[in-house]
C-alpha cells in the first residue's frame, strides 16, 4: 500500500500534528484545554480546490449528454465510457467493505488510482482486506489518513469524539482527508448505489461535485443482490464481516451488526440520528 505526502495532494498526513496552545491540550494550569470540534486542525487545507470554470463546464456538458445514456448501461460499459472520454488520472474510491470497485476499474480505466481512507477507526479486517487489495490489483492504491492520529485527536478534542460529537468526528477524519485527497483529480468513481438509502436514491450515474469534478457512480442502480453475485462469480475479496451480521460497514467504534430484515444501514452510527458521514452529500 502506498502512502504519498501532502505535496502531491494524498495524505499520509499523520505527520502533520502540531497543535497551538500548550502541551497536551491542557492550559498553564494543567487544567485540559480542550479545542471546540466545530474548529478542524489547521496543519491541512479542510476543501478541496474548486476546478476552473472551463474544466466545470467541460463536466457539466459530459453529464448533459452522456447521463441519461448511460443510466441504462452495464456498469462495465460505463467504465469503458471512462476510459474513453475522461482525461487525467481518476481516482476510485474504496471503503473495503467490497472490492467490486477494483475488479470492475481493474484493466478497463488504464489511468486509475484506488484510494482508501483509513480513519484510524476501521476494524482490522477493514485493513487487511485493504492489504489483500494492493496484492491482488495493480491499481495503485493511496492511503488517505486524517490530519491527527487518534490519540493526538483525543488529546486536542478529548477522548471518543465519535461519541460526543460523530458529525465533527467524520469530518476530520473522512470528509476533510477526502477533499484533500481529491486536489490531483478531475474526476472520481464512488461506490454509491441507489439502494442504500432514502438520501442515495435519486443518485445518477454522472455528476459534477461541488468543485467541478466529475463524480462517477457506476453501480448506482445495482442492488445488494447484484453485488453479492458479483462478488461470488468473481471470486473476490470477502470482507469476513459481512458474513458476520454487518452489511455496511464504517468505522468499528460506529458500526453495529444489524439482524435480519433490518435496514442493512441501520447499523452505522448506531444509538445516533446521524445517517451519512457527508462524504456524498
Amino acid at each position: 500500500m502506498t502512502n504519498t505526502g501532502p505535496d502531491v495532494g494524498f495524505a499520509t498526513l499523520t505527520g502533520l500534528i502540531g497543535v497551538s496552545g500548550t502541551k497536551d491540550g491542557q492550559d498553564a494550569e494543567g487544567h485540559r484545554d480542550l479545542r471546540d470540534p466545530e474548529v478542524s486542525p489547521s496543519d491541512a487545507p479542510t476543501t478541496t480546490t474548486h476546478l476552473s470554470d472551463e474544466q466545470t463546464a467541460a463536466h457539466q456538458a459530459l453529464v448533459d449528454e452522456w447521463n441519461e445514456k448511460l443510466d441504462g448501461a452495464s456498469a462495465e460499459e460505463i467504465l469503458d465510457w471512462v476510459n474513453q472520454h475522461v482525461t487525467g488520472t481518476v481516482a476510485v474510491t474504496m471503503s473495503m467493505q467490497d472490492t467490486v470497485l477494483a475488479e470492475l476499474t481493474e484493466g478497463r480505466v488504464h489511468d486509475a488510482e484506488m484510494v482508501f481512507l483509513d480513519t484510524g477507526y476501521h476494524f482490522d479486517e477493514t485493513l487487511d482486506v485493504a492489504r489483500d487489495v494492493d496484492a491482488r490489483y495493480s491499481l495503485p492504491l493511496r492511503t488517505v489518513e486524517p490530519v491527527y492520529s487518534v490519540k493526538k485527536q483525543d488529546e486536542v478534542y478529548g477522548r471518543d469524539l465519535y461519541k460526543r460529537s460523530p458529525t465533527a468526528c467524520c469530518r476530520m477524519r473522512k470528509v476533510e482527508p477526502l477533499a484533500r485527497m481529491l486536489n490531483p483529480y478531475e474526476a472520481w468513481i464512488s461506490g454509491v448505489k441507489r439502494v442504500d438509502s432514502a438520501l442515495r436514491k435519486d443518485t445518477p450515474i454522472l455528476d459534477v461535485d461541488r468543485t467541478g469534478r466529475l463524480k462517477i457512480n457506476p453501480i448506482a442502480a445495482w442492488t445488494d443482490q447484484d453485488v453479492e453475485d458479483y462478488i461470488e462469480s468473481h471470486d473476490l475479496i470477502i470482507h469476513p464481516l459481512t458474513t458476520q451480521g454487518y452489511p455496511s460497514i464504517g468505522c468499528a467504534t460506529c458500526t453495529m451488526p444489524v439482524a435480519p430484515g433490518e435496514d442493512p444501514r441501520s447499523g452505522r452510527w448506531a444509538n445516533s440520528s446521524k445517517t451519512e458521514c457527508g462524504l456524498h452529500l
